[in-house]
């Protein structure tokens, strides 16, 4: 008998596979910037990117800016994604709702959250509410969006079923609907989480003094590109976390789902 061979890898050889790529560039990047582009004021190699990194952790400016791009970030989603799931529930509910707003949807929604910027400095300044008023209405569209569709593709009967034991708009609301709409709206969150981070980071590239973006800019302009490339980096940690910690969530509460639901 001839013994069965798995062309498969074995599982911490497949783990490491996703990071051949990253590493590969990198290598090639450490590389350049050691040979080709010594010297250069634009790039520097990933192992001085490291150090700066360390030198940013040891100084508390790491903590700082990650900490009021995340703070931003989030309380921007959350103004944004609480009035966008109301309102989007509502008009998926109802097509007279939406027929009547339409016009006011479509008006508003391709305006471009980054061109608040002059009208949100103008109301609130520089600082926390001028970026967490551009991130709100950045998240605000794609959240009503997509809790309009997940409210439409509740299925029918169910709501037929609600009719018919005479629930109150509230129960069927809290107790049909909603239920019926969360694994779509998990999808919405995690699209709202990685809007609200982008933008954020942008506000504070483009004009807000404070934050990640706002670091990587000075480290432009100081010409520092190891710590300019330290910010980068971490930028895409920080956005990798959260959206890992996000899916997680949204796993977590499908497995309690599936549990009720037996």
């Amino acid at each position: 008998m001839h013994a069965h061979l798995d062309p498969s890898p074995p599982p911490r050889l497949a783990r490491l596979r996703p990071a051949v790529f990253p590493v590969l560039v990198l290598g090639l990047l450490e590389a350049w910037a050691r040979t080709i582009g010594h010297g250069s004021d634009a790039i520097a190699p990933p192992t001085a990117a490291i150090e700066a990194l360390a030198g940013a952790m040891r100084d508390g400016s790491l903590l700082r800016g990650t900490a009021f791009t995340l703070g931003a970030a989030a309380l921007g989603l959350v103004l944004g994604s609480l009035p966008g799931i109301a309102i989007g529930t509502v008009l998926g509910l109802s097509r007279r709702a939406t027929a009547a707003s339409f016009l006011s949807v479509e008006l508003f929604r391709p305006i471009p959250s980054v061109a608040l910027i002059p009208l949100a400095m103008l109301a609130f300044g520089f600082g926390l509410g001028m970026e967490v008023s551009v991130v709100a209405f950045a998240t605000f569209w794609p959240m009503l969006i997509l809790s309009q569709a997940a409210a439409r593709q509740v299925e029918p009967g169910w709501l037929e079923v609600a009719r018919a034991l005479q629930l109150g708009r509230a129960d069927r609301l809290t107790k049909v609907v909603l239920p019926a709409m969360v694994p779509r709206l998990f999808v919405a969150l995690r699209l709202g989480v990685a809007i609200a981070l982008v933008v954020a980071v942008t506000v504070e590239i483009a004009a807000n003094p404070n934050g990640m973006g706002y670091a990587m800019m000075i480290a432009q302009q100081s010409l520092e590109p190891a710590l300019m490339l330290a910010w980068l980096f971490w930028i895409g940690v920080v956005g990798y976390a959260v959206n890992a910690a996000t899916l997680a969530m949204q796993r977590r509460v499908a497995a309690r789902m599936g549990e009720v639901s037996k």
